[in-house]
């Protein structure tokens, strides 16, 4: 065995490249069945998302031909792109936004024919031989957009008929299996659909009309998520009443707590088709569901209740689906990337379908993280989850304390979790610490948990960080002197306003983070057009509250360097907040660096952007922290330093 190299944390040379990173990476998701076939949509690395299909011999192959993009921009997250019926695949198409027919082995011929309309979350209605789903119309003008359900004739006009309108948003629109009911999800501003959802149902008629509506479950304070029906018709969802979302089914007017415990059956609902459970039969429903950000997967007996949890080496799971005597999800763990697996429910035979990436790094150069609680603000407890610096061929000097990498997720309403994910295991194995936080707001751990970011975002999340980072300092863990904190998104707000309003850090990276809430308040999205309402206050009313949180205006108290890094087609955070603050840092005589990347929106999707992103980034901490890297990366403008 080769004896470890004496070197300072940051100089330590890592195995694992940005190539490993995001050039041998897949996204995997969106996981469908049709009879013996296995359907899924990959992201590849050069941000194209494609259907994939494994068939009944096990041959898995690509559906998607050319350069068609499998990708919905309805809420502009998207998510619900496709659907597989009778032979056919429909998918929306990121560039048009057109909804497509293609038999798998032919070419895609156009469904939808007006133009400004965009679709997601589509079923097949078989008595009807039609589509439907919802819509997002952006034909107005100088107006927000309208969403409604509406049907979809898949002949050669494509007609359209509205069934439901009049509210702000719609999803989920779900037919019993008889054609004769159909169910769904919707909301009003200013909620967002982990505040508060509706679930309604009405009757179809032969030709396809709606009929009288009923409320089935949920208000302005209920968030309901996922409604199915089974193949008895009876309609299961989740609920997060009881102040976790719990499993309930209704039937004949009344509904019914299935496995009620203090434990999370659903997710924040930021895209279309998300699926924690599936019926496996009118008798046995299989689902996913977390305690602490640790997830488990269950089968219940719908007829006796009767539940039982099956013992899997994953401690995350997504994507649950189901046909007879088998489930299909995504999971993964600290050892294990999301991978594409067959749960064979008799016998409990696990089957890998897909891997996001091949492991070709010896594991033995991963860090191993581990969920950590620690005291924050009001005398209350955050989490996250902490990874040492580790890389067997190299040792720091004896008292070095390592620098330490504070990040912040986006959503804020989401959650960061334990999967295996190189983007973490290249700062660890460079000498880096990192604290992945969960702070207040995060899902995962009840909605009271989730609540604690109600009109306080900027101050919670903030708190959580920056008391994460001083637990490891007190531990030994860390280098006080050489702590940073990175986030993308809403993570980049909560990493501008720890930079700005604290004096921890010693450096940060804003990835599309939000630097001026009343510019994100006057210039967003219909689908967060209000989420701020919740998460600061309404907006005029609560204006001076926004300037006050808002990074923009309070630049005489930051006092260290930040990069910025931007996509100039981004319509969530407009490039203009990144812009703002670059030139406010550069006129005051901090050091800034700043990155934009044409063609990238919300989010960096091209291998070579988010190469250059991640290099810049550590480039950037090597001339803070003033360490010699270990190999030669790209470097990157810093003004004023």
């Amino acid at each position: 065995m080769t004896q470890a190299r004496i070197a300072p944390y940051g100089t330590w040379k890592s195995p694992i490249s940005t190539q490993d990173v995001f050039g041998k990476f897949i996204g995997i998701g969106s996981v469908r069945l049709a009879g013996e076939q296995v359907f899924w949509v990959e992201m590849r690395p050069d941000g194209r998302n494609v259907i994939v299909r494994r068939s009944a011999d096990g041959n898995i192959s690509q559906v998607t031909p050319g350069t068609f993009n499998v990708r919905s921009r309805v809420h502009e997250y998207g998510g619900g792109a496709y659907l597989v019926v009778e032979g056919n695949v429909y998918f929306s198409n990121f560039k048009d936004q057109r909804i497509y027919r293609q038999v798998p082995g032919a070419e895609p011929h156009v469904l939808t024919r007006m133009e400004g309309m965009r679709y997601a979350d589509a079923v097949w209605d078989a008595q009807r031989r039609r589509l439907i789903a919802v819509r997002e119309d952006h034909t107005g003008i100088d107006s927000q957009p309208t969403n409604t359900i509406v049907g979809i004739e898949p002949g050669a006009e494509g007609a359209e008929q509205v069934l439901v309108s009049g509210n702000d948003f719609y999803s989920n629109p779900r037919l019993s299996p008889d054609g004769k009911r159909l169910a769904w999800l919707t909301w009003n501003h200013p909620n967002m659909p982990w505040d508060g959802t509706e679930l309604w149902i009405c009757e179809i008629s032969a030709e396809g009309c709606p009929g009288e509506k009923t409320l089935v479950a949920g208000g302005v304070a209920e968030s309901i998520f996922q409604p199915e029906w089974s193949p008895d018709s009876r309609l299961y969802f989740v609920s997060d009443r009881s102040g976790w979302w719990n499993l309930y089914r209704w039937e004949n007017g009344s509904v019914e707590a299935l496995q009620p415990m203090q434990a999370e059956f659903g997710e924040p609902q930021w895209n279309f088709g998300m699926s924690t459970y599936a019926l496996e039969s009118a008798d046995r429903l299989v689902c996913a569901y977390s305690n602490d950000q640790h997830y488990h997967l269950g089968a219940l007996d719908t007829r006796s209740l009767e539940f039982k949890e099956y013992e899997l080496p994953y401690s995350v799971i997504f994507e649950v689906q189901a046909a007879a005597g088998k489930v299909f999800f995504t999971a993964g763990s600290a050892t294990e990337p999301l991978t594409l697996v067959c749960l064979h429910l008799d016998d409990g035979r696990l089957e890998v379908i897909r891997r996001a990436r091949e492991i070709t790094i010896d594991p033995a150069n991963f860090s191993q993280g581990r969920e950590i609680e620690f005291p924050s603000a009001g005398g209350l407890k955050a989490h996250g989850f902490y990874y040492p610096p580790h890389n067997p061929a190299f040792v720091a000097p004896t008292g070095e304390k390592p620098p330490l990498l504070v990040m912040s997720h986006g959503g804020p309403t989401g959650s960061t979790t334990m999967l295996l994910r190189y983007g973490i295991q290249y700062w660890t194995s460079r000498g880096f610490t990192v604290l992945d936080v969960n702070y207040g707001g995060s899902s995962g751990y009840g909605r009271a948990y989730r609540e604690r970011l109600k009109g306080q975002w900027g101050i919670v999340d903030v708190e959580d960080c920056v008391n994460g980072a001083d637990f490891l300092v007190t531990q030994g863990l860390a280098d006080s002197n050489r702590l940073g904190i990175t986030g993308g998104s809403a993570g980049g707000y909560t990493t501008l306003c720890a930079l700005t309003f604290y004096n921890k850090f010693k450096a940060g990276a804003s990835h599309y983070g939000i630097g001026d809430l009343e510019a994100m308040a006057k210039d967003t999205h219909k689908f967060e057009a209000r989420y701020l309402d919740g998460l600061v206050g309404a907006y005029p009313e609560a204006r001076e509250v926004y300037l006050a949180r808002s990074p923009i205006h309070h630049l005489e108290k930051l006092s260290c360097p930040v990069i910025l890094l931007q996509g100039l087609d981004d319509l969530v955070v407009p490039p203009n907040q990144a812009q703002k603050m670059y030139e406010a840092l550069r006129e005051r005589g901090l050091p800034v660096a700043y990155l934009t990347f044409a063609g990238e929106g919300h989010g960096f999707v091209k291998f070579e952007n988010n190469k250059r992103a991640l290099e810049a980034e550590l480039y950037f901490y090597a001339r803070v922290f003033q360490f010699e890297l270990a190999e030669a990366v790209e470097g990157v403008e810093i003004e004023n330093l």
